[in-house]
C-alpha cells in the first residue's frame, strides 16, 4: 500500500511540476517534457589553524592526486604529508602543494606522525587492506580508494579493524555522494520507475590512456622506484617499470575492469535501491586488442542476478566494458523499471515514462477477418486498459546540477570530513564497500573459472 501511495504522489508531482515549469498551455492534455535544477546545502565553516583536518596522502599517483585535489576543495582541510614509492611523484606533490609538506617512501613513517587526522589510501589494490588496517591501528581515519579489497576475504578483516578502531572510514567510489545519485534514490523511492526490471551499464573507451597504457617516466629505475615494496605479498618478479606504472593490467596487483569500473556502478545501484547486491554472476570477454603483456581482458560482459528484497523486485543487471570501441568513447547507466527508465549520472538524472500499449494493433490483428477484428477491438474497449489518464503520466524530466556544482568527488569528501567532525554519517562504510567490491569481483571469478558463481550479499561470502 505504501509503495502504491508513493507512486500516486509521484505521478501527481510529475504533472504539477510540468505545469509549473513549462509554458505549454495544454500540458494536462499531453505528455510532459521538463528540466529542473538540482541543489544541495553545504555547511559553510570558518576554521582556525587548530581546527583544520590534517590530511596525509598514501599513493600519489593519478587517482591519489585527483583525490587530494577534491579533498582540498572542502573547507577546513590541509594536506601535510605525502607518500609514494616513486620519488618523482614526491617531487610532484611538492610542486602541487608546497615544499613544506612532509614526503616519504615509507607509509609507516607517515602514520607515525602525530599531526595526521586522516589519510587517503590510493595505492594499487593489493595494498589496500594492509595500509588501511595499519592506519586504523594508528588512530587515523581512512578514505580508501575503491575497490576496497583485491580479494573477498580481505574485506572482513577491514570491517573488523574499523569497528575496533572507532575511526571514520569512507570507501572512495567518488561519484556516490553526487547530486545525481541522491535524486535518483529519491525518485526510485517515490515509485518513479515502478518495479525494477533491468540495469544496463556500459563503458566504451577508445584510447591508449583509457586502456591503462599510462606513460612511463624516463627516470624510472631501481633508484627512483622502491619496486620490492611495491610487490608486497605479490609474486616476486624482476624489476619492471611497466608493472609499476601500469599495475591495473595485472591480476597480481589490480582487479581489472571489474574492480576499476564495475565497482562504481554497484556502489550507485546499491545506494539507489538500498540493496545488498546481487547473488549470481556470469562473465565472458577476452583480450582482443591491448596485447601488451597484461593478463586481464580488455572486453568484458557480465550478467548479474539480483534477488527479490523488501526494497526491490528480482531483476537482472548487464555490465559491459570495451577498451577498443571503434565508434569512440561513451558510457551509460540506465535503470529500467515497469513504469519508467532513469538514466543516472553524477550531474543529472533523466526520467522517461512511456505509455504501455495494452491494446492489440494491426500487426497481431492481420490474421483475423474484418468482422473478428471488430469484435476483438470492441472487447478490449470495454476493458478500458488504456484510459486517457494514462497519457497524462508519460513524458520526460531531466534534473541537472547547476553550473557551479563542485561535483560528486567533492561531495564524497565533504561527507567524509563532516563525519570526522561528528556532523553526519558516512555514506560508504567498509560493509557497503565490501558489498560493492564483492559484487564486482564476481566478474573476475566467473571469467577465469569459466562458470557462473554464486554470492551471498548479506554475509558477503562466495557460496
Amino acid at each position: 500500500m505504501k509503495k502504491h501511495t508513493s507512486r500516486r504522489l509521484f505521478l501527481k508531482k510529475a504533472v504539477l511540476g510540468s505545469a509549473a515549469v513549462t509554458s505549454a498551455p495544454l500540458i494536462l492534455t499531453s505528455s510532459y517534457e521538463q528540466k529542473i535544477l538540482l541543489s544541495k546545502k553545504y555547511e559553510i565553516g570558518q576554521y582556525s589553524a587548530n581546527e583544520q583536518i590534517q590530511l596525509g596522502l598514501i599513493g600519489a599517483g593519478i587517482q591519489g592526486i585527483y583525490d587530494t585535489k577534491a579533498a582540498l576543495t572542502v573547507d577546513g582541510v590541509k594536506l601535510v604529508a605525502a607518500c609514494d614509492l616513486y620519488s618523482g611523484r614526491l617531487d610532484r606533490a611538492k610542486e602541487l602543494w608546497g615544499n613544506d609538506i612532509y614526503v616519504t617512501r615509507d607509509y609507516r613513517e607517515l602514520l607515525n606522525r602525530k599531526d595526521i587526522d586522516a589519510v587517503i589510501v590510493a595505492t594499487p589494490d593489493h595494498w589496500h587492506k594492509k595500509i588501511t588496517i595499519d592506519a586504523f591501528k594508528a588512530g587515523i581515519s581512512v578514505y580508501c580508494e575503491k575497490p576496497m579489497v583485491q580479494r573477498y576475504e580481505d574485506g572482513q578483516d577491514i570491517i573488523a579493524a574499523h569497528q575496533t578502531s572507532g575511526k571514520i572510514c569512507q570507501i572512495g567510489s567518488q561519484g556516490l555522494s553526487s547530486l545525481g545519485n541522491e535524486k535518483a534514490k529519491q525518485l526510485y523511492r517515490d515509485g518513479a520507475i515502478g518495479e525494477m526490471v533491468l540495469l544496463d551499464m556500459y563503458n566504451d573507451r577508445y584510447s591508449a590512456e583509457g586502456a591503462w597504457q599510462y606513460p612511463i617516466p624516463p627516470d624510472a629505475n631501481q633508484d627512483t622506484i622502491d619496486f620490492e615494496t611495491f610487490l608486497g605479498m605479490a609474486p616476486k618478479v624482476p624489476f619492471d617499470p611497466t608493472r609499476f606504472f601500469r599495475w591495473r593490467n595485472y591480476q597480481d596487483y589490480g582487479t581489472g575492469v571489474a574492480g576499476d569500473l564495475f565497482v562504481h556502478a554497484f556502489s550507485t545501484l546499491n545506494f539507489i535501491l538500498d540493496s545488498n547486491g546481487p547473488n549470481r554472476a556470469l562473465s565472458t570477454g577476452g583480450l582482443r586488442y591491448w596485447k601488451d603483456g597484461r593478463d586481464v581482458p580488455d572486453v568484458t560482459l557480465t550478467f548479474y542476478d539480483y534477488p527479490k528484497t523488501p526494497t526491490h523486485a528480482a531483476f537482472n543487471a548487464s555490465f559491459r566494458v570495451n577498451f577498443i570501441a571503434g565508434g569512440g568513447g561513451g558510457g551509460g547507466f540506465k535503470m529500467v523499471g515497469t513504469e519508467g527508465v532513469m538514466e543516472v549520472g553524477e550531474n543529472s538524472v533523466k526520467l522517461t515514462r512511456s505509455k504501455l500499449d495494452m491494446v492489440p494493433d494491426e500487426y497481431s490483428m492481420i490474421a483475423y477477418t474484418e468482422a473478428t477484428q471488430k469484435k476483438i477491438s470492441e472487447a478490449y474497449a470495454l476493458k478500458n486498459l488504456e484510459p486517457r489518464s494514462s497519457e497524462l503520466k508519460t513524458g520526460e524530466t531531466t534534473w541537472e546540477a547547476p553550473r557551479d556544482y563542485k561535483g560528486g568527488h567533492h561531495d564524497h569528501f565533504y561527507n567524509f570530513f563532516q563525519a570526522i567532525r561528528g556532523k553526519g554519517q558516512i555514506i560508504e562504510d567498509p560493509t557497503f564497500g565490501l558489498r560493492a567490491a564483492g559484487a564486482a569481483l564476481l566478474a573476475n571469478t566467473s571469467y577465469y573459472e569459466e562458470k557462473p558463481v554464486n554470492w551471498d550479499p548479506n554475509t558477503m561470502k562466495l557460496i
